[in-house]
């Protein structure tokens, strides 16, 4: 067990690595996120709204004292692990709005009509939480895809109790976060066990099998991830696994692009596959450029113009991936390097590495030159004619995000047509790296980028860790507030095929009144 000392509040608070949870302690934990699901299914979203942001004002009000302890584990630096912080209780607070304004839920109401063909019953439909979740942080985003992330917000938003299996790679990190989070949320109200924290790689394979345990969300590799998502489906009862794997990333340059800002579009291409020592789940590794515009190049020179030499990586292990995924690709005689030397990487550290092909090489064995290299490289591929080039994209498989970078005039039909089969978001004349946190946002795509067609970043995400339940004649008062007629919790509800918002006062008049007509009462709360 390692220890770390941190200044907090004027005294040094000792922080120690946990060790690995033991099946009885797995099994205690389960249990209470089960005991608290019964709780936490009938709460409001008043009142989840006001766990959600006690757990955020509590890592803000901890940044001092956990920023320190998640640099020394990552290696990520305080101004990225702030603005991660940031990020975190954002998403936070975001998903309090987003239950409290409720059109989540998908609630729908259809009156009986015995008009119709068979004869319509009185239907009324949302979705509920699914129960405890299983949550496995991420290696590169110690924060907002970890303890505290976008899965656990998500699935505790929804109503779901979570479970975290804290990332080795900031374990320490990942121990004291839960601590605050675990603590806010019960200051807050919320019932114990709520939340919980468990480490080990047999106690997370132990957590995917547990009978208790509706469903999983994961961020990590491929290899990783596809062993989670076979043990989770081989259950007795299989479970939903809500998996972010591997993914290239393309970009697509036009000519037109290329003769218009050739240089612009190299140094941002350098600075995004660079960013955080390339340890980005929408790094840009392929790249297609017209052949013989020397892009290449111009991408060396804006790397050699800004790189401060090797960075330290999350992690000796994934330094050591990445080194040999490079060298392996530059072994290749279809593969020429462009920038830096693949073979000598430095231990522990990634070095930017440009590495250039053909469209013919990638058609050939797309299985070989697409394999992601997480870590500081780009793959250019070089394309005679736009069609060319879509016929590779096409041989990519699917990826979080396709970007294009094109002029007026450009022909962007076919481009898009294409770069929307095989990504979840498409980019105009941008680079992928940074994921907004918004109402709107899809960050998951074609396998095997997802393993699913949800998004882990965004208000969505939340549909994730639902289900949906229809009642079909319900006696007034068996019915949820989200149900009734009068719209007690005031939500946005179709009503007979009509969309009906808030404060529409005779939407709800005519649903009151279609509803006495078969025989309800309306609410009074």
């Amino acid at each position: 067990m390692t220890e770390t000392e941190t200044e907090t509040a004027g005294h040094a608070r000792t922080v120690a690595a946990p060790a690995d949870t033991t099946r009885d302690e797995l099994d205690a934990v389960v249990a209470a996120a089960r005991r608290a699901f019964a709780i936490t299914v009938a709460s409001t979203a008043a009142e989840r709204a006001s766990w959600l942001r006690a757990a955020a004002d509590a890592l803000d009000a901890a940044r001092d004292e956990l920023v320190p302890i998640a640099d020394e584990e990552t290696h990520l630096g305080a101004a990225r692990l702030n603005g991660e912080v940031a990020r975190t209780t954002a998403q936070l607070r975001l998903f309090a709005d987003a239950i409290l304004e409720g059109s989540y839920l998908e609630a729908t109401i259809d009156h009986p009509d015995g008009t119709t063909i068979p004869p319509r019953p009185d239907l009324r439909r949302m979705l509920r939480p699914l129960g405890p979740v299983a949550v496995f942080g991420a290696s590169n985003f110690p924060f907002a895809f970890s303890v505290a992330g976008g899965d656990t917000a998500s699935a505790l938003a929804a109503g779901c109790p979570v479970i975290v299996k804290g990332h080795p790679a900031h374990a320490r990190l990942s121990a004291r976060t839960a601590d605050v989070v675990a603590g806010a949320l019960v200051a807050a109200g919320a019932p114990d066990g709520i939340f919980g924290h468990v480490t080990g790689h047999e106690t997370g394979v132990a957590l995917v099998q547990h009978p208790e345990v509706r469903a999983v969300g994961f961020t990590g590799s491929l290899a990783g991830g596809r062993a989670l998502f076979d043990l989770a489906q081989q259950r007795p009862d299989p479970i939903p696994f809500y998996g972010e794997l591997s993914a290239v990333n393309p970009v697509l340059i036009t000519p037109a692009a290329i003769d218009a800002r050739a240089d612009d579009l190299a140094a941002g291409l350098a600075g995004s596959f660079t960013l955080g020592v390339g340890q980005f789940c929408t790094n840009p590794g392929v790249v297609l450029a017209p052949a013989g515009a020397g892009f290449g190049e111009r991408v060396r020179a804006a790397v050699d113009g800004a790189s401060a030499g090797p960075a330290t990586m999350l992690t000796e292990g994934i330094a050591a991936a990445f080194a040999s995924g490079v060298a392996g690709l530059a072994a290749r005689d279809d593969v020429e390097v462009v920038a830096s030397d693949p073979t000598a990487q430095q231990v522990g550290t990634g070095s930017p590495v440009v590495l250039r092909t053909t469209t013919a090489a990638v058609i050939a064995d797309p299985g070989a030159l697409f394999h992601e290299c997480f870590g500081p490289s780009t793959l250019i591929v070089e394309y005679t004619d736009v069609a060319d080039a879509l016929a590779a994209v096409r041989a990519v498989g699917g990826s979080l995000t396709a970007t294009v970078h094109a002029q007026p005039g450009d022909e962007l039909a076919p481009i898009v047509e294409v770069l929307s089969e095989v990504a979840g978001r498409v980019l105009f004349s941008g680079w992928p790296t940074g994921v907004a946190v918004s109402w709107a946002q899809q960050h998951g795509g074609p396998w095997p980028s997802t393993t699913s067609i949800h998004t882990s970043v965004g208000v969505s995400a939340l549909r994730r860790f639902l289900r949906p339940i229809a009642f079909q004649d319900a006696p007034h008062a068996a019915l949820p507030p989200e149900l009734r007629d009068g719209n007690p919790r005031a939500i946005p509800r179709r009503v007979d095929g009509v969309l009906v918002l808030p404060g529409d006062a005779r939407a709800d008049a005519d649903a009151t009144a279609a509803g006495a007509r078969a025989g309800h009462a309306p609410a009074a709360g």
